[in-house]
């Protein structure tokens, strides 16, 4: 049963999203004036003399009814969708092309905080391929919910970077990304050789695709691949093991971008692990112009924030501050443990401060903090048992991915971002650092690893099929 702190805390505004939470209530419509089938079974078996066997007949067959027919108007809703997508992508492209129309197409009056689309959504194919597997249009108490519809963009978004929508314009499937915790492997866990993902990222290796682990772990230098390696343990064994089928090529299609856009790693078949790979080569030059005099005051300042915060919330015995280069962020000592609520309580103020400072508000008494307006992007997320804030975010380091890797290899460049691929569980608006690689690459939200492997068989075999 649902609590009532569940049911509170999901209808928080900073957890939603806008564009699914639509989504649903136009699904709503169909779902109750097609939900009345009790009724319908009392009359037909309150009819004197009828047979016992007729009557389980007549719900089968009504149900059936009912179920075709709420079927097909959802149906009739993901295809209005699909065209208010597809009506959104050719504005954007306007408005890109000619700044000054500032069009605004339907479905962003109907959505404001709506994110840009890279690609179409098959979303009618999509439904009827979820539909078939959770039995959606079936149910007559519960009607269509977040994670349906959520696993529903997630499995059109697939299809869209597999099938036809993508070969029209000539594109395909280059990069996909990985968040760490939640996604590849359990909160705080790493990888094992015999976790079920990791064939499944071997496999889309084997397919000529680069794969990326874009982490908040931040971990600098050399030395940090030696903690990246306890991560990915498993995946950088099987790789170096003799059943490994992979050629060189395609081992060093792994790398590991950390602390959000800070570090980045890629597997050298040479040292049998992870090579750190300078700056010099990847940074993107908005990046490389930022001041490190105000980043290390961006970092002094937040840092200060939280030893309030922990002071705030009495959390100085159960609490640690740890403040790297270019990150800092609390955690909870060993067997202890910070509430949900304070979590998003730091990660908010934590948000909001950084907010004043980018933009070198007035209002500081400190005047170096009124100069610091800049360029800066920073991140301030909830990792679910701890608070962090990081210099860049992943919208960065994906972007940096597609850069550096189509200079590294063949590919054309830069590696479009129709064709890469972001997959992580933190895509709320705030204090979610997913989030942020909206901007930069399509996206599937999962909420395990579990999922993680349902959605890596649903695009391999889709890839497979596309190959053939």
């Amino acid at each position: 049963m649902t609590s009532r702190y569940r049911v509170e805390y999901a209808l928080k505004s900073h957890r939603r999203d806008e564009f699914i939470e639509w989504i649903k209530g136009l699904l709503a419509g169909p779902f109750v004036l097609h939900a009345d089938v009790e009724n319908f079974d009392i009359a037909y078996m309150g009819q004197n003399g009828t047979p016992e066997e007729s009557a389980e007949k007549y719900r089968e067959e009504h149900e059936n009814t009912v179920a075709n027919e709420c079927r097909k108007r959802y149906l009739e809703i993901f295809s209005d969708v699909e065209k208010l997508i597809e009506h959104t992508i050719i504005m954007d492209d306007l408005n890109e092309r000619d700044p000054t129309r500032m069009s605004v197409s339907r479905l962003r009056k109907l959505v404001p905080s709506l994110g840009k689309f890279f690609t179409k959504l098959p979303l009618t194919e999509a439904f009827l391929y979820e539909d078939n597997r959770r039995n959606i249009s079936k149910r007559r108490l519960v009607s269509p919910s977040f994670n349906d519809v959520r696993k529903i963009l997630n499995n059109a978004q697939i299809m869209a970077l597999t099938n036809s929508y993508t070969q029209e314009n000539k594109q395909r499937l280059k990069l996909i990304t990985f968040d760490g915790d939640v996604t590849l492997y359990e909160d705080g866990k790493s990888l094992d050789q015999n976790d079920l993902v990791v064939p499944r990222l071997i496999k889309l290796l084997s397919m000529d695709l680069f794969v990326a682990v874009v982490t908040a772990a931040g971990y600098p230098g050399q030395s940090g691949a030696v903690k990246y390696y306890e991560r990915l343990k498993g995946l950088i064994d099987h790789l170096n093991s003799e059943d490994c089928k992979l050629t060189p090529q395609q081992r060093e299609n792994l790398l590991v971008m950390g602390a959000e856009s800070n570090y980045l790693f890629r597997y050298s078949n040479e040292m049998k692990g992870l090579q750190f790979i300078e700056n010099e080569e990847w940074l993107l030059p908005r990046m490389r112009d930022w001041d490190k005099d105000k980043i290390k005051f961006i970092m002094d300042t937040v840092c200060d924030h939280l030893h309030h915060l922990r002071n705030k919330f009495q959390l100085q015995n159960t609490t640690t501050i740890i403040k790297k280069e270019r990150s800092v962020g609390i955690i909870p000592n060993e067997g202890c443990r910070i509430f949900r609520e304070q979590l998003e309580e730091m990660v908010l103020s934590c948000s909001n401060k950084l907010s004043l400072i980018l933009r070198g508000s007035q209002n500081f008494a400190n005047s170096q903090e009124a100069l610091c307006s800049s360029d800066i992007q920073v991140c301030a997320f909830n990792g679910g048992r701890d608070v962090w804030v990081d210099i860049g975010d992943k919208s960065l380091g994906v972007e940096s991915l597609q850069k550096y890797l189509c200079h590294s290899s063949n590919e054309s460049c830069p590696i479009e971002k129709a064709e890469s691929l972001h997959v992580g569980d933190q895509f709320a608006s705030v204090g979610a650092n997913d989030f942020k690689a909206r901007l930069s690459a399509c996206t599937a939200w999962i909420s395990s690893p579990r999922e993680t492997v349902e959605i890596l068989d649903d695009l391999i075999m889709l890839l497979t099929k596309q190959n053939n």
